[in-house]
């Protein structure tokens, strides 16, 4: 089979296999607070870490093609727990408070921030975490503080854009370029960037399929 035509498919095969798999149940396991109450860790955890208000559930519900699964809010400080949702009894999808900005008490910020810090350096089935940053923004220092956290404990994590639909084409490549420079000197960053859009879906089945190849196999 010509190369070209080997890509493809192989690219198309990835495709499905993320769609299959985020067309599974999905259903939500537990909350929690504290370390001493996570959920068994029997499967491949995905967390998804990021700003307040940056779009971690309303990325959680794109991925897994829901409205409602993860609360979503305009409210920065919204997502105050660990939240777990079983997918397809193959992976594990973790939506963490967001780090920066909250209406929230400085007591409470503080509080998230241990906890997410102690879930990523203690968690022995967590495989990869999502860092998501708003496509128009870019990184923030906060961002760089869990990336540092995350390059310490060798715990692999990979830049998600989210908002695409927010920003114009030229802008949004400017920020992939000034992206892609500063995480080639991190040393736990996967290096392909992921622009995504919640709203009209762009990067989502890449995103999917990407995912998808870290998920216990059927």
């Amino acid at each position: 089979m010509d190369s070209t035509l080997q890509d493809e498919a192989e690219r198309k095969a990835a495709l499905e296999a993320g769609r299959l798999l985020f067309a599974q149940e999905c259903g939500f396991v537990a909350a929690t607070t504290t370390l001493d109450r996570l959920p068994p860790d029997s499967l491949p955890e995905i967390a998804f870490a990021g700003r307040s208000n940056v779009g971690k559930s309303s990325l959680i519900n794109a991925l897994t093609g829901r409205k409602t699964l993860a609360r979503t809010s305009n409210t920065p400080g919204r997502t105050q727990q660990l939240n777990f949702f079983d997918l397809g009894h193959r992976l594990l999808l973790v939506d963490l408070p967001g780090h920066g900005f909250a209406k929230v008490s400085k007591t409470q910020v503080r509080d998230w921030t241990r906890l997410v810090k102690d879930y990523l350096r203690g968690r022995v089935s967590l495989r990869r975490v999502c860092l998501l940053v708003d496509a128009r923004h870019g990184l923030k220092d906060n961002d760089r503080e869990v990336m540092a956290l995350m390059d310490q404990a060798a715990v692999v994590y990979q830049v998600v854009l989210t908002k695409t639909d927010k920003t114009k084409p030229a802008e949004l490549q400017a920020t992939l370029d000034k992206l892609s420079a500063e995480l080639s000197k991190r040393v736990a960053a996967y290096p392909v960037l992921f622009p995504t859009s919640a709203v009209n879906g762009e990067g989502i089945p890449e995103l999917r399929a990407e995912l998808a190849t870290l998920a216990l196999q059927p």
